[in-house]
Parts: structure tokens; sequence; C-alpha cells
């Protein structure tokens, strides 16, 4: 049996650790002992980016919230032009330190791309910086679900103030999705009273699941 090593660790704002392991060639990262994310599970990462960007215009900007593994940048780079704007805001320094380190060979060199700029901010308050009709889609993968795993500030993006500043930075015709490990049916009857076109879709961790584990919330200004 090969080992589980631990390549890194650290700790959030608010003390709880945070843990970065290998196993057989996989990556995962763990939060006060509990499972974020792993690199065998990102379809539904891909799929939010297919949602948000398949038919995205020539010069559009996105701003992607949470860096995670790379998985969600990747995709949405390969949907983007030469012209396009990415910006991905990340709260936890380590996150991205840790994508340069260790996981270069997997999405951390994407980073990189001159198409990509990192904010090493809370992607609430890039939101709110943002002023109007800036982003053409807007990607949240920033936490567990509207009931928050990683930080209690990013229940702020749940609630009718924070969704009113995405409405907000969107442009006229703009996108919104928001990855959830749960089902919220008073999240979606919020989201369809301050968005047009709201629609919960389940998506599959990886692409031979048996079973629908994720979903993503998708919402148009």
């Amino acid at each position: 049996m090969k080992p589980t090593t631990t390549l890194a660790t650290s700790q959030t704002k608010d003390g709880t650790p945070l843990v970065l392991q290998e196993h057989d060639g996989e990556y995962f990262l763990k939060i006060g002992g509990v499972s974020l994310m792993g690199s065998t599970a990102s379809s539904s990462e891909q799929e939010m980016a297919q949602l948000a960007c398949g038919d995205m215009g020539k010069k559009a900007k996105v701003l992607i919230g949470g860096l995670g593994f790379g998985y969600t940048l990747k995709k949405v780079l390969e949907l983007s032009g030469e012209e396009n704007e990415v910006v991905v805001a990340e709260l936890l320094k380590e996150v991205v330190d840790w994508n340069r380190q260790f996981l270069a060979d997997l999405n951390g060199k994407l980073i990189d791309d001159p198409r990509v700029t990192i904010e090493m901010k809370d992607v609430y308050q890039v939101i709110r910086e943002a002023g109007g009709n800036q982003y053409s889609a807007i990607l949240l993968d920033v936490d567990n679900s509207p009931d928050p795993l990683v930080a209690k500030g990013n229940a702020r993006l749940y609630e009718r103030r924070g969704l009113e500043s995405i409405r907000g930075a969107l442009k006229s015709g703009g996108r919104v999705v928001f990855w959830s490990a749960n089902r919220d049916k008073p999240f979606e009857k919020l989201l369809g009273k301050i968005f047009r076109n709201v629609e919960s879709i389940p998506a599959k961790a990886y692409p031979k699941a048996k079973r629908f584990t994720h979903t993503l919330f998708i919402a148009e200004k």
C-alpha cells in the first residue's frame, strides 16, 4: 500500500488546520480534518466553467472565486480567447503558493498565463470593488455550500446583499455559477428573486460516478 504524504500544512485566519496531501499521484486538500477538494474529483468544477463560459464572446472578463487545484481556471482558459481576461480571487495565500510549489504539473502553471490575474483578496471584496457591469461571468467555488465550511465570512456571498452585489458586477446577460456540495432550495429561491433563468443542476464529482453528488446553481442577469 502506497503511503499518504503530507506535503504542507498551515492554518486559516481563524486557526483551523489546512493540510495538503499526496497519495499515489493524487492530491487532497483538507481543512479542519475535512476533505475540501481532491484531484480525483474535478468534473463539477469543469462543468461550472462550461455553464458560465461555454458561449462567451471575445474580450470577455471572468471572475473566479477560489483557485482550488486550478481545474475551473483550466476550463475557463480553454473556453477563452486570447483577448479575454480572467481574474482569480483566492483568500488563502497558501493555496496559491502550493499550486506553484507542489501542483505545477497539475494546473499550477496556469497561474502565469498572461490572461490571468491573481487577486489575494476575499472574492466578496473584489466584487464590491468592481463597480457595475464588469464581468461576463462570475464563478464561485469558495466554500462547501451556502452553509460555509472554510470561512464564516463566505456566507455574505449567499445572502441578499451579496447576491445584489454580484448582479451589479455582471454585465447584462452575464452569468453567475455557484458550486455547492449540497442542494439548497431556500438559496435557489432567493436567487430567483434577484436573477433570471435560475437553475439548480446536479453534477458528478468525476465522469464515471454513478450518482450526482454536487449542485451547480446558475443564474443570469
